[in-house]
């Protein structure tokens, strides 16, 4: 089954009509080469077609002579560049070719967005068009199934995610080597590609630590101490993982940091069956003591998945005050708050007096009975 992701008819339009490069970008094994196939057959353009694994191509394409890069491109409506952040100066090459060759339309996908910053997006300012594609969303799964057979599927995408080979997967064994595979085997690649990893099982140990953590708040010099590094490196590995797409933050939301927690942080992985590869826990839901934070990491991720496929740049928080009060989970965009607490069963929690005093009634429960309204 090819998923259809939601990003991909803005993604084919500007790329026809834009007249800029276009970026994908997003974690390894997300789909970001099967959506730029699909999206290179909907404008039925004459493409050239490069995986920059291979070596013949990145001499050229790190050359910055403009006369072998015509010589490459000579003939061709599109040029489709695969893993670009492996070609060294990838970003300069692909402006030599927008500006002297701008009938040329040029689409490259990344897969860090350290690598991409780095290498890629610097040279191209203002001639750039980035999107990011992060594992399948129960948004897009919802062009497939219906209510119910998303609901009835529910307990096995809380423990084993939504990367696409996950979900194209049968049986559990299956997806658990998988997801174990992907683990090992490019996120790590990933960042051990990265400059001065000097502790590589750390990040690991980091990993592992946040995955039983998740939805808590978590302090940074308290890592520090378990794994005995310093602030600095540890702050440094976690920005590594959140360029990664493997984790994402939330900061504590404050407006009276007397009364409310202000200098605090949440993580959250972008997909649970990652979060459970590094908690080496796999089994049935009846079976576990963590499905409110299971329930509270898909929550969040979903709907970070929405906001980010739908480009809305909205800021998002937790809340809590000194004396222990606490919503999980608050989205600002513009002036407008609002605020939601998530319950894996129907509950119906009171909203808390100092947040309606504050911040006014704008308030929602996310349980299973009405979440598909939230992350759809």
């Amino acid at each position: 089954m090819l998923i259809q992701r939601k990003i991909k008819e803005q993604l084919t339009e500007q790329l026809i009509n834009s007249g800029k490069v276009m970026i994908l970008y997003g974690p390894r094994q997300a789909g970001k080469s099967t959506l730029s196939q699909m999206v290179i057959s909907d404008t039925g353009l004459r493409t050239l077609s490069i995986n920059a694994d291979q070596l013949k191509y990145i001499d050229v394409l790190s050359s910055r002579d403009l006369n072998r890069l015509k010589s490459l491109v000579e003939g061709y409506e599109l040029l489709f560049i695969d893993e670009g952040q492996r070609v060294p100066e990838i970003g300069i090459n692909l402006k030599i070719l927008h500006d002297e060759l701008p009938e040329l339309k040029i689409l490259v996908t990344v897969s860090s967005s350290f690598l991409l910053s780095q290498r890629v997006t610097e040279p191209l300012t203002g001639r750039k068009i980035i999107h990011t594609l992060l594992p399948v969303s129960t948004a897009e799964l919802s062009s497939h199934f219906n209510r119910f057979e998303l609901d009835d599927r529910l307990n096995e995408r809380l423990i084993f995610g939504l990367y696409p080979e996950v979900i194209k997967t049968s049986g559990n064994k299956a997806r658990e080597d998988y997801l174990h595979e992907i683990s090992e085997s490019y996120i790590f690649k990933d960042i051990l590609e990265l400059e001065n990893i000097r502790y590589p099982l750390k990040i690991r140990d980091i990993l592992r630590l946040l995955a039983f953590q998740t939805g808590s708040q978590v302090s940074i010099n308290e890592l520090g101490s378990q794994l005995g590094l310093n602030r600095e490196t540890i702050e440094r590995y976690i920005h590594l993982l959140e360029q990664s797409f493997i984790i994402f933050r939330l900061e504590a939301f404050s407006t009276n940091p007397r009364k409310e927690v202000s200098k605090s942080q949440k993580f959250f992985f972008y997909d649970n069956g990652i979060r459970n590869v590094f908690a080496d826990n796999f089994n049935a839901l009846n079976l576990r003591n963590d499905v409110g934070l299971l329930w509270e990491n898909f929550i969040i991720s979903e709907r970070r998945k929405k906001l980010v496929s739908e480009r809305q740049y909205t800021s998002t928080f937790f809340w809590r005050t000194y004396n222990g009060v606490e919503l999980d989970y608050i989205e600002k965009s513009g002036e407008e708050l609002s605020a939601f607490e998530i319950k894996f069963t129907k509950s119906k929690p009171k909203v808390p007096r100092s947040w309606v005093e504050n911040y006014g009634n704008n308030y929602q429960c996310i349980t299973r009975e009405n979440y598909l309204d939230f992350v759809i």
